[in-house]
């Protein structure tokens, strides 16, 4: 399989997923656009350097990648996921520690202050959920359908959503227990990690880096190989060529690319999950009358 395509038309249909492939391939690339971005607020944020410097550090490293076989990709994602893992453990620890005797109703009136995806935290939390589901479908649909071997596919799913969602839980307890500290910085892991130790805020520094960098990859790969067939010439012209107008488009700021993106993709990715469900339900029924 060459692109999420193919599997868009078995949930939705020919017609409608031409609709749903728009959408998500415009928020696959918004997505890209706020990582650029993101790595320049890093660069500006905790290095003292401008903005355009980690911008254009993210869109040559990211372009680069996509210059690699599909394989070789997924080997460089896959290798910075432990590192992420320690570091988010480490600085969850601390913060929790130094922090046991918080204000729980103090630390709760300044979190409710911070900007909303929803309207109530419940469906924030469930956008954010979607969301993450969005973002990795295309890529996910390229990897699974290039693996014959159905264990692997359902079992790699079902431990790598329960690694997200165990990372993320951890992540939330860490900033809310800092919310006071963290509340108006672009990066606040970064800033909860310095608090550790300097060396711990370099690494955490480093970590982010490779969040982004791992999920830019995810999204401009997802976005080019619904152009073009992946480890051709073809597909390394475009992915070059969405990478730099993302860095044109990076200098919108990273803060207002995510609030803008990161909730409208969260509702497409309810739809996703809502049709995917159908789609599995109906199908396990025909195969248990067929059977």
């Amino acid at each position: 399989m060459d692109s999420h395509k193919e599997v868009l038309q078995a949930i939705f249909g020919k017609q409608l997923s031409l609709l749903v492939d728009l959408a998500l391939i415009f928020f696959l690339f918004g997505v890209g656009v706020a990582m650029l971005a993101g790595s320049g607020s890093l660069f500006q944020e905790h290095l003292g350097l401008p903005s355009v410097v980690g911008a254009v550090a993210m869109t040559v490293v990211i372009a680069a990648t996509l210059c690699l076989n599909l394989h070789r990709i997924v080997d460089l994602i896959s290798a910075v996921t432990p590192f992420l893992i320690v570091m988010v453990v480490i600085v969850v620890s601390y913060a929790l520690f130094n922090n046991s005797g918080a204000d729980t109703a103090a630390l709760e009136a300044v979190a409710v202050q911070g900007e909303k995806a929803a309207g109530h935290w419940a469906l924030s939390g469930l956008l954010y959920a979607s969301f993450n589901i969005a973002v990795g479908f295309p890529l996910l649909a390229v990897l699974a359908g290039s693996d014959t071997n159905l264990r692997n596919t359902t079992w790699g799913g079902i431990y790598g959503g329960l690694g997200l969602g165990a990372l993320i839980f951890l992540l939330n307890i860490g900033l809310f227990f800092n919310i006071d500290q963290i509340q108006n910085a672009q990066m606040p892991t970064v800033l909860l990690a310095k608090g550790v130790g300097s060396w711990i805020g370099v690494l955490m520094m480093v970590s982010v880096f490779c969040m982004i960098y791992s999920t830019g990859v995810g999204m401009f790969f997802a976005f080019t190989a619904r152009f073009a067939m992946p480890n051709t010439k073809k597909f390394r012209l475009i992915g070059l060529a969405s990478c730099l107008v993302g860095l044109l488009l990076s200098f919108a700021g990273f803060t207002k690319l995510v609030g803008t993106v990161y909730p409208l993709l969260g509702y497409l990715g309810l739809a996703l999950i809502a049709a995917v469900l159908v789609y599995w339900l109906r199908n396990r029924g025909k195969s248990s009358v067929a059977a």
